[in-house]
């Protein structure tokens, strides 16, 4: 498998949950203002989107968008995924991190063109959503079920951009001590460093 990211995006949780797996892959960087890969070659070739993340199957499938990617790897690799019911309340977590918090939020946060009002009203939605969240994580380790999934990898990614758009968390003691319980495990751990290394490089 092939993984096109881009270092600290979100294809950062496909690389974790890659590692949580033990699964193989090779991790090909793309350069998102020129839309080009670490060769030169052109992304668009790959991606007309220009979007990461973005797989390559063994079987040379080419998969975009988070959500359908996690759910991939969450089917494909069982340590990382979930059974019965709890893989449609997997699912379930997977639209609303994507639409609700990572677009919804901190992609407006994140944003170089969003205005200063879009921003407000970006800081006055999460509230909501991160009291959501802080209420599913008060009595439970991971979103869903009792282990790991590719739903935990995404929220730690989104979590992690914190450092950057600064929302005050003090709130929500449940979602950091969430945050704080992934950030010490090995391959989150691995994921995290090699990335910040890579955007660091890269800045």
């Amino acid at each position: 498998m092939d993984l096109y990211f881009s270092p600290l995006a979100c294809s950062l949780a496909t690389r974790i949950s890659l590692y949580e797996a033990g699964a193989e892959a090779r991790f090909l960087p793309v350069d998102l203002k020129t839309k080009t890969l670490g060769d030169g070659a052109d992304f668009l070739a790959v991606n007309p989107k220009g979007q990461v993340p973005v797989i390559r199957t063994d079987d040379g499938e080419v998969l975009t968008e988070n959500a359908a990617i996690l759910s991939y790897l969450a089917e494909r690799h069982p340590a990382v995924g979930a059974d019965g019911f709890e893989a449609v309340r997997l699912r379930e977590w997977l639209s609303f991190l994507g639409s609700e918090l990572h677009r919804g939020v901190f992609g407006v946060l994140l944003s170089h063109v969003a205005g200063d009002g879009a921003k407000a009203f970006a800081r006055t939605e999460s509230v909501a959503r991160l009291t959501h969240l802080n209420q599913r994580l008060k009595d439970r380790d991971f979103l869903v079920g009792d282990r790991f999934t590719v739903a935990d990898a995404y929220l730690t990614t989104i979590l992690n951009w914190n450092q950057a758009v600064r929302l005050d968390l003090e709130p929500y003691p449940h979602l950091v001590a969430y945050h704080r319980r992934m950030l010490s495990r090995p391959a989150v751990l691995k994921a995290v460093a090699e990335e910040r290394e890579l955007y660091a490089a890269a800045a």
